[in-house]
This record gives C-alpha cells, structure tokens and sequence, in this order.
C-alpha cells in the first residue's frame, strides 16, 4: 500500500496539471450533490430575532423602505430555494426503470384481469361498467373534475363524484377523475384501460384518453337535488331567450329541484327557472351574468312548491348545475417558444395559484413556475414541472423579489394583496398545507409574531422592488380580481398576449375556485393582530400606497387599512 502511494505522489510530481484538475472535478462534485440535497423548491424568510425592517420602524418615508429593501434583501432572498432543481428530478436506475417498463407493456392484459376482479368486490358502492373513449375536447363524462398525479385512487374518485350526486365516475391516465350524469362516448377494448392508479397500484385507472367508468350505485336522488346546485341571481330575461338558453320545458308543476335536474341531465351547467319555463344553456355574451337584478322581481311562487321562488317570464332565477362548463378547461403547452418571459409575481399568500388556475382557464396554456411544488403538479398544474425559463408556459409565478430576478423577466403582472390576509394565508401555508390551516397551537405560540416580524417587511419591499426594477408591470389587486373578474382577468391576458374570447372568460367565471380554496370554515374566533403589529403593518400599507400613487397607479384600497 506504502509503495502505490509514493508511486501516485511521484507520478503527480511530474504531472501537476492532472492532479489539480482531478483535484477540481472532485470539489465541484461535491458541491454539487450539497447544493442538491439542500435544495427547499419554496422562498422562505429565515427566522431572525429581529428583522433589519423592523429596526427601522413602520412608517418610514418611501425613499426610506426602498433603501429599507436594499438591506432586507439578505433576509428575504431564500437560501436554498434553488430555481428547477430538486428531489423531485432524482431519477432512479436505468436498470429498474427498463424493468418497469417492460413489465408494463407485458401485463397490461393481467392487470385488467386484475382491476376487474377487484371491481366485483366494490359493487355494494359501485358497479363497473367498463372502458370507455374520451376525448380532451368532447369530455365523456362533462361533470366536475380532479387530477392528482400521486395519491389517485378508485375509492377516492367514486367518493367525491358520489358526494356531489353524480351518477358516474370515471378514472383516466392514472390520475384523473372525471364525474357525469351521462355517458356519452362509445365503448373502447379493455385492454386499452391498462394505467394503474397512482395511489393504489392493485387497481386500474384507465388509460390514455381511456375512461374506467363506473356507475355510482348508492348516489342518492335527494343527493342530485338543487342542495348542490349554486345559486347565481336574478336576471333579467334575454332579448332572445332561444338562443341565449336553446333547451327549455313548460312544467306546469315547477320547482327548482325540477329544473335543475332537467338541466343536469341535458348536461347543462346553467338552469334558469321562468315561472313554468325551465331553461337549460351556457353563460353566453347574450346572458353573461352580470347584471344581477332585485330578488324581488323573481319572488313569485314555485307551482310545484310553496316555499320556493321560481321567477317570472321576465326575470329568471338562475342557478349552476354540477356540470362543468368544459369550453375553458381544454389545456396545452406553448406550440411555440414564447418570445418573452413573462413574470406573475406577488408575495406569498396573495393568491398567485388562485391566479395561476384563472390564466390557464382563460388562456388555455400552462403557467409555470420559478420553483418547483410537487403537490401543485399532482393536482394538474403540469408546467410546474418545467423549467422556468423553457419557454413553454405562458407566464412563471415568482415570489423573488431581488434586483437581479426581477431584471431577468420582459414583463409582469404583479398581484397584491391586503397584507393582514396575506400574511394569515401564508402562514395557513406554511404551518397547514395549501389549502389547511395552521393549528391553534402555532397562532398562540412564538411562531405567529416571529412570522409577521420577518413576513410583513417583505411584503412592503416584495412591491416597491417590482415596480423599481420591473420593465413592464401590471398592478392587480387580489381584491379587485375577486369583485371584477371578467375586467382583470381580460387586463391580465392581454399583457399575456392573448386575444381574449369573451364565452372562454365567462366559461372561467363558472369555475372560479379551483382545487386550491380554503373552506372558511375554520376561521379564528379572534383577531391575531396586536395593536404593535397593526401600527408597523399600517406603516408598510402607506408606504406601498405612496409608491403606487407616485407612478400614477391608483393606491391600495381603503380596506387594506385596520379594520
């Protein structure tokens, strides 16, 4: 052993070269495999006893918090959150992965065999039926939907299509679930229903553009009834109701839960009511919804049922069915490299996935993202996966907020929101999942104000950052979205560049929510907010609102101020 390393020593005596580029080749690879495991996919501000921001006080000039962010910037630049890279992308052997694949093209027939014979064992729920062509255009079943790419399973998508009513639900591709009332495709071979489901490998969950559909045997009637339709309004009577709602029947004996279900099974997503008219049709620009009239002047008795209104020839009362309106919901990647890089930034909690889903509903192209977040990938935000400079996407939502990541975009749209929601939300987030909420524990112990000291700095530098260094931006209030959807979202994607259609915007309106909105059902008995912490918070809020008025944009709204 003593004679090979003198003989190594003196072979890279004569040869220094090779010794300090092996000696580089293998510090650079150790680096990198720390700077992989490190990677986090998300911004975070690290916790410090005391924020440089804070230090400053709250109601610093605007020239002070620009100079403010220049220092808070150590702080509120993310270690670690590295910007395409992480564990999600380790990719394992190619020995396992050729295995894999060639067991799957081999057992594509046994596991049929297999998905059906657990099948017969689920019918006191649900029975099969069998497998059926779909098509992303023409949906077989036009129901509600849901995609999760990791924890799909067959019991999880009859569940949720069973607590909304529905008659049928279908698995597809592994990881989607479609629900409907009607089936409306031709029957396709079983053996072309061969995916496995990604949360239960035993089952099978369709296949590509293949549905397993089954029928959904303890869906209640009561369950189908108008409890689960949304009410929309009164609405004054098109100027030409055959076309604005083409499918109609006189009942004579009119209730709600009658017309409803006449427009759940013509596979409408809209049910208007007419005194013993029932219409059946889409939100169209010739009945667009938004002018919502007196819920006086459609109280007129339902013939079927005493304690129900159901409009007038002139004004109807109108009402969501469950079927999902399907001309937004069609999605791509770019065909064609996008020429600039367009940014949706705001501060964490403000509503950047809500905003995600709205542009890719009414762009019908994927948005991507800065970081990488498996759990928004497995529920079907599939330019998640790309890297943020691909050119694939239609725009990349960022939570960075340093000179040299802004400068790195052509363009931006940035969303701002009332920070004491925001910073609620972010911490819900952070302590409690997308769409969970941090336990009591977290609000009552240090981490809340530890939070709001480091968070609601950044929140004020987040903004006056993008309007500094950002090239072209558009301000949208999270608040504004929300109350006037149809106008913001037309601003936001024509600075995407897209011509808007009108029908695909109202198509939008109909699925609003998403996947990614918290209940509300666990609100805080209590204001969080110390008197210390609205007073530094109010600081930040005029300071934004001086930036924003000294570029000519209107300020924050009045409600941004403590309540």
């Amino acid at each position: 052993m003593a004679k090979l390393l003198v003989k190594l020593q003196r072979y890279f005596r004569r040869k220094p070269v090779r010794f300090f580029t092996l000696l580089a080749l293998y510090l650079a690879a150790g680096s990198l495999a720390f700077l992989h495991s490190g990677f986090s996919g998300e911004p975070r501000v690290p916790g410090s006893p005391r924020s440089p921001a804070r230090a400053e006080g709250p109601g610093l000039p605007y020239l002070g918090v620009m100079q403010l962010s220049r220092g808070f910037r150590a702080a509120a630049t993310m270690p670690g959150a590295g910007r395409r890279h992480g564990p999600w992308f380790k990719s394992t052997s190619k020995e396992p992965a050729e295995r894999g694949k060639a067991r799957e093209n081999g057992n594509a027939r046994s596991r049929a065999i297999r998905g059906r014979s657990g099948r017969e064992k689920e019918e006191d729920r649900a029975r099969y039926i069998g497998c059926y062509v779909d098509n992303t255009r023409q949906r077989t079943l036009r129901g509600m939907s849901f995609f999760d790419y990791k924890k799909m399973t067959v019991f999880r998508c009859q569940d949720n299509c069973a607590e909304r009513g529905y008659l049928y639900a279908g698995l597809e591709f592994g990881a989607e679930c479609y629900c409907g009332h009607k089936i409306q495709a031709p029957n396709a071979s079983e053996s072309e229903c061969n995916m496995e489901c990604k949360g239960e490998r035993s089952k099978t969950c369709g296949g590509i553009n293949r549905l397993s559909i089954y029928r959904l045997e303890l869906a209640q009637e009561s369950a189908r009834r108008y409890g689960s339709a949304i009410f929309r309004g009164c609405f004054r009577r098109p100027d030409n109701v055959s076309i604005a709602l083409p499918t109609s029947r006189l009942m004579l004996n009119m209730s709600v839960d009658k017309c409803v279900d006449f427009c759940t099974e013509k596979e409408y997503p809209l049910s208007a009511l007419a005194g013993t008219s029932c219409h059946c049709g889409f939100p169209t620009t010739l009945f667009p919804l938004h002018e919502r009239e007196d819920e006086q002047l459609c109280a007129q008795k339902c013939p079927g049922e005493d304690f129900e209104s159901c409009g007038t020839a002139e004004f109807l009362l109108v009402y969501q069915t469950q079927v999902q309106d399907n001309r937004c919901m069609d999605r791509r990647f770019l065909p064609t490299r996008a020429k600039q890089l367009v940014a949706l930034a705001s501060f964490p909690g403000a509503g950047n996935t809500w905003a995600r889903h709205l542009i890719e509903l009414a762009t019908g192209f994927y948005t991507g993202s800065y970081y990488f977040d498996g759990s928004l990938y497995n529920k079907g935000f599939k330019g998640e996966r790309d890297h943020w400079r691909s050119g694939r996407t239609i725009c990349i939502k960022t939570h960075e907020s340093g000179q040299k990541e802004i400068e790195s975009f052509d363009s931006a749209i940035l969303l701002i929101r009332n920070p004491y929601k925001a910073l609620m939300a972010e911490f819900n987030r952070k302590y409690g999942g997308h769409i969970g909420f941090a336990a009591h524990a977290h609000w009552k112990g240090k981490e809340w104000p530890e939070f709001v000291a480091n968070y609601a700095p950044w929140w004020a530098t987040h903004t006056l950052d993008w309007l500094r260094y950002g090239k072209k931006v558009l301000v949208v209030h999270f608040e504004d979205l929300k109350r006037d959807l149809f106008v913001q979202l037309q601003r936001m994607v024509g600075l995407l560049g897209i011509t808007a259609c009108e029908d695909r915007l109202l198509c939008v309106e109909g699925q609003k929510d998403g996947n990614f909105k918290r209940s509300g059902l666990r609100k805080l008995e209590y204001d969080p907010y110390t008197p210390e912490m609205r007073k530094m918070i109010s600081g930040y809020i005029r300071t934004v609102d001086t930036a924003l008025k000294l570029r000519n944009l209107s300020g924050v709204p009045d409600d941004y101020y403590p309540r």
